[in-house]
């Protein structure tokens, strides 16, 4: 039975020291590495950004650095608005102390969470969708594993120092798990007191929740496994230092998209433009929400990779689609994007119609088209035109949005 939870925040650890990796990264602990002009820590507040459903963002940082690091993430969000509410907490000297921090950072009525090791910047937003879909499924602790391709052996060491194989294990049983993690925050809390009542030192918060559940064998709780990504590694290591500056071939692309909504009568559904409500305006014949500048906009991000238009992923024959959100959908079509390695660079939208003057809320519009989209307000051009009362739209019949899409796609 589906459960969907309200509210959703991510908590991303950042607070490591970072010492294995401390001399080949030149002494900067690994979650402020630079990786195409921005930190380990927020390409992941990037990526949660483009999953609906995900309302803020924890950011656990050193003690020493919190001051500094609040400041530093400000300026982030206002060069680069991810559209999430956001907050700064101090680590603790231990993993499991710096998530317990993040939970009590969280805002009342928060009631799932995701776990997220800062140090892994490649997490895709399809990772962060399966864990979503199961809380909401009704699970109340997820993760993403993949299957260990390696034999494993555990192995002692003898008294004579010696270190041997005691028993290899089964690899069909073995999972490597990776993060995030996702949680009804209730349980998750509940594990974290019961690892600080009898003093637990774990690696992972899903172990927690696997000695809770061996504490209360009855009462039903247990942690689901969803698909893991290979690519979704941990930067670790000097040798995993060299994902961050792997060579790969570059391509700019280009993506266009058209759409066209007739105008209808009271009763049908208000006119939204770019997520931006316009009040007065003229009511809208669709399906959907009727955001004729989102459905260009979607058509334009699906031209980048080649992945048709928006009609084959959100047909108007289906009633799961009936008055959506756009915005949710441009989400997803966002997802596919990131998912073929296309990286948004610039869009320039065209709004033609000849009622309302767009002018008043051109601003708002590219604001919020640029949050959609994770690029900076500046790279999101938003422009409108009449038709000189030529054509339907002269007639004020209806509206039709255009937007191409730039971006760089890795192969």
């Amino acid at each position: 039975m589906d459960r969907p939870l309200k509210t959703i925040w991510a908590v991303i650890l950042a607070a490591g020291a970072g010492t294995r990796l401390a001399g080949a990264a030149g002494g900067v602990a690994k979650q402020y590495l630079e990786h195409r002009g921005a930190p380990l820590f927020w390409h992941s507040a990037r990526t949660f950004s483009r999953v609906a459903g995900v309302r803020g963002l924890v950011f656990v940082f050193p003690q020493g650095d919190v001051a500094a690091m609040e400041k530093r993430v400000s300026q982030f969000f206002r060069s680069e608005n991810l559209g999430l509410d956001w907050a700064v907490c101090a680590g603790g000297a231990r993993r499991q102390d710096s998530v317990a921090h993040g939970l009590a950072a969280l805002p009342p009525g928060c009631d799932g969470v995701l776990v997220h090791d800062s140090a892994r910047p490649f997490v895709s937003a399809r990772t962060i969708t399966l864990l979503i879909d199961a809380l909401h499924r009704g699970e109340r602790a997820v993760v993403p594993a993949i299957q260990v391709p390696d034999t494993i052996k555990r192995a002692a060491t003898d008294e004579s120092g010696t270190e041997g194989v005691v028993q290899t294990l089964d690899r069909a049983e073995l999972r490597a798990v990776q993060t995030p993690q996702a949680f009804a925050t209730g349980l998750l809390r509940e594990a974290h007191a019961l690892a600080s009542a009898d003093g637990w030192d774990v690696t992972d918060d899903a172990s927690m929740v696997e000695r809770m559940a061996a504490h209360a064998p009855g009462a039903g709780i247990r942690v689901a496994i969803i698909p893991g990504e290979p690519g979704n590694i941990k930067i670790t290591t000097a040798e995993d230092l060299k994902r961050l500056a792997e060579a790969r071939a570059t391509i700019p692309c280009v993506g266009w998209g058209y759409d066209v909504h007739r105008f209808g009568t009271e009763g049908d559904r208000p006119l939204v433009l770019g997520g931006v409500p316009v009040p007065g305006g003229p009511t809208i014949v669709a399906h959907s929400d009727g955001d004729v500048l989102l459905h260009a906009l979607a058509d334009a991000v699906l031209g980048t990779f080649g992945g048709g238009d928006i009609g084959t992923h959100f047909p108007d024959t289906d009633a799961r689609f009936a008055g959506a959100d756009s915005g949710v959908l441009l989400r997803e079509i966002l997802a596919m994007a990131e998912a073929t390695g296309v990286r948004l660079v610039q869009a320039d939208l065209t709004i033609i119609t000849q009622i309302p003057k767009i002018a008043p809320h051109a601003g708002a519009i590219a604001v919020n088209a640029a949050r959609l989209l994770g690029l900076p307000v500046d790279r999101v051009n938003v422009k409108a035109t009449t038709e000189e009362s030529l054509g339907f739209t002269g007639r004020k019949q209806g509206i039709k949005a255009v937007a191409v899409v730039s971006a760089l796609r890795e192969v």
